[in-house]
């Protein structure tokens, strides 16, 4: 069994980029969709779909690529881990990578990306970040 389901599925949505597969397999979990929705939102990722096989639920996400066939997600970390949480303020989560990437952030208000979470100002644990 998976301790941390999301480093789970941030690895491997790394490696399926670095390997340029068309889509990948996660595990199925409520914060794992909440993070997809953000990637999606921001472009990272395609599309996913969450599947019900023999009573296990499991996503299946397209990763998105450019017009070169090169991978859009250029480096993708978990921030926040069981044993260290991080926590960032409103003013923390400004910006990141000058606005190329972004922070996954679970506020009182839902798991909603920095900027988002800057313009409705709050603050909240830090997921992950990509760019």
């Amino acid at each position: 069994m998976v301790n941390d389901i999301i480093a789970d599925s941030l690895t491997r949505l790394r490696n399926a980029s670095m390997r340029r597969l068309e889509v990948t397999t996660l595990y199925y979990a409520k914060i794992v969709v909440s993070v997809l929705d953000v990637f999606k939102a921001k472009g990272f990722v395609k599309d996913y779909n969450v599947n019900d096989k023999d009573g296990k639920q499991s996503i299946s996400v397209q990763l998105a690529y450019d017009e070169r066939g090169l991978p859009l997600i250029n480096e993708i970390k978990r921030i926040s881990k069981p044993g260290r949480r991080v926590y960032k303020g409103r003013n923390e989560l400004k910006k990141f990578k000058n606005g190329y990437g972004t922070i996954v952030v679970s506020t009182s208000k839902g798991v909603i990306a920095n900027e988002e979470a800057y313009m409705q100002n709050v603050g909240g644990e830090a997921l992950c970040s990509i760019w």
